[in-house]
């Protein structure tokens, strides 16, 4: 067999024109050609995928992963399981990403320095299953902010959560350090977040530090992603080149302004998930509706929600990733996002599927050959039953995902009827 034929499928192609009627040929790797209407590629040497009508969508890509935050109640219960343990958990968790329709994934910070890399080797070399998935350090934050979780009386950075630093030197340390660890981008961490102690609205980190953290890793080919809430927070990932910006939730006019004139520089991902979640679904872990901390993440939710919103109609690009991985927002829920952007921001259902698809390739860096159905492009594909344009909420339903395919090969091959080959 020369290739894979998807036929009688509906096909949402990524590019956001309406979906049509249409065959789609893969192979190897690669798709070699979409055809609209039917019988209008050859099938002679190709296995036939008979679609009966169900759609063809790319794969779904997902903008802030930790696939070693293991759905447990605290960064402190993720931070203390044992390394040998943590990292048969990471490919666990990452075999649940494809198994729900996530074929790429960008890692928005590891419990452990190598963890991620790890994991991504492990995918990359065929050991486990798991969607194409940049790797990211721990998480670099400040002594006393963010991932910070040395006691008080400890005077032991090394037995924190995150990687702490004090000052640029210590910066430029960190950084390159995990350069050498071989990720592929670096988290840092701006602001606080509340449920640490470390407020929202704070911003522990200096100018000069996220300087050094940029020019450090742009000097070696490295992104810099950002835990950035605040305000002050956010304007600064805009003076200093920031790539991915995380949550922005009190994002001000101002920052916003600057945002917008550098739209094609930034991507940035919410985590609504995180938020509404802890705010509303987290009693069985202490964290009651009501409370004080439950009330700081409603605030902070309706202040997202119109962010997210101006964002939106000034064409900033929004993408799907909601701070998976604590028992309140466990892994294979992904998808909520999707339906959080259409009920809550007010996308269309084609919007939101293109800030999980298109939106998602270009935040891998890869907009020229992924998150799209179009010929030349890696093929990373979904065959659904059902319309997601018509009920987003399929895609939370992995039953529903007939097929999934990761750079043509089949990590789910479909048992719709007609599935055969074809002479």
């Amino acid at each position: 067999m020369d290739g894979i034929l998807f036929a009688n499928v509906r096909v949402i192609d990524g590019s956001g024109d309406y979906p049509f009627p249409g065959e789609v040929l893969v192979e190897g790797n690669r798709i070699k050609r979409v055809a609209r209407g039917t019988r209008a590629i050859a099938t002679k040497g190709v296995t036939v995928i008979d679609g009966a009508g169900a759609t063809l969508m790319p794969g779904m890509i997902e903008a802030h992963t930790h696939l070693s935050w293991n759905d447990q109640p605290s960064l402190e219960a993720i931070f203390r399981m044992p390394p040998e343990e943590h990292t048969l958990d990471a490919a666990r968790i990452a075999k649940i990403y494809i198994d729900h329709g996530w074929t790429s994934a960008v890692g928005a910070a590891a419990a452990k320095p190598r963890l991620d890399v790890v994991i991504r080797n492990a995918i990359n070399a065929g050991q486990i299953p798991g969607p194409r998935y940049l790797a990211n350090g721990q998480e670099i934050g400040t002594l006393g902010g963010l991932g910070d979780t040395t006691p008080p009386h400890v005077d032991h950075p090394g037995l924190s959560f995150g990687c702490i630093v004090s000052g640029p030197h210590e910066m430029r340390k960190a950084v390159r350090t995990f350069i050498k660890y071989g990720v592929d981008l670096l988290k840092i961490n701006l602001s606080g977040e509340e449920i640490t102690g470390v407020g929202a609205e704070e911003t522990p980190m200096s100018d000069e530090e996220v300087a050094v953290a940029v020019s450090e890793a742009h000097r070696r080919g490295k992104r810099i992603c950002a835990h950035a809430r605040s305000a002050q927070s956010v304007k600064m990932c805009v003076r200093h080149g920031v790539d991915i910006i995380y949550h922005a939730s009190f994002a001000d006019e101002e920052a916003l302004d600057m945002l917008e004139a550098r739209k094609d520089k930034h991507h940035f991902a919410p985590g609504l998930a995180w938020l509404i979640r802890t705010a509303r679904d987290a009693s069985a872990w202490g964290i009651n509706p009501g409370s004080p901390l439950a009330q700081a993440y409603e605030r902070e939710l309706v202040a997202a929600i119109d962010v997210c919103k101006k964002m939106h109609k000034r064409g900033i690009r929004v993408l799907p990733g909601g701070d998976y991985g604590f028992a309140w927002t466990p892994h294979g829920t992904n998808a909520k996002d999707l339906q959080y952007f259409v009920e809550l921001l007010g996308f269309s259902p084609m919007e939101a599927l293109l800030s999980a698809t298109k939106h998602g390739g270009a935040i891998m860096g890869m907009a020229n050959e992924l998150g799209q159905i179009k010929e030349g492009f890696l093929a990373d594909l979904l065959l659904v039953d059902g319309d997601p344009l018509a009920d987003i909420r399929i895609l939370q339903d992995k039953e529903r995902l007939l097929a999934i395919v990761k750079d043509g090969k089949f990590h789910k091959a479909p048992h719709v009827a007609g599935a055969r080959p074809r002479m």
